[in-house]
């Protein structure tokens, strides 16, 4: 039976082991760009209607990575919250280019 992670902390590196290949995150970050650019265009809108369309955006694109490119089982499955913190986490240390020493201490190759 597999360790239960019990904190943030100790999940983050695993996470990251479960997104090792490039493609599978090129796939996170499309999604979790969808769901900003979506959630930021209904609130300027008002097309409340679209915030339903988030949840399908952002896990299509991240199920597609898992399932086809890692060939491994969503985090989102067992760690649902903590999934998605991380997933906003790695997408932003990406955008702002600092994702690579996560990637190092994770043991992620690169």
């Amino acid at each position: 039976m597999a360790k239960t992670l019990t904190t943030f902390r100790a999940f983050w590196p695993y996470y990251l082991r479960r997104h090792a290949r490039p493609q599978t995150r090129a796939l996170h970050y499309l999604g979790t760009s969808l769901v900003v650019l979506v959630a930021l265009f209904a609130l300027w809108s008002g097309r409340w209607l679209l915030l339903l369309a988030l949840p399908v955006a952002g896990y299509f694109f991240a199920w597609l990575g898992h399932f086809a490119i890692e060939r491994n089982r969503p985090a989102t499955f067992t760690y649902p919250l903590w999934s998605l913190r991380a997933d906003f986490r790695m997408w932003w240390l990406w955008l702002t280019r600092r994702l690579g020493p996560e990637l190092d201490a994770a043991g992620v190759p690169r």
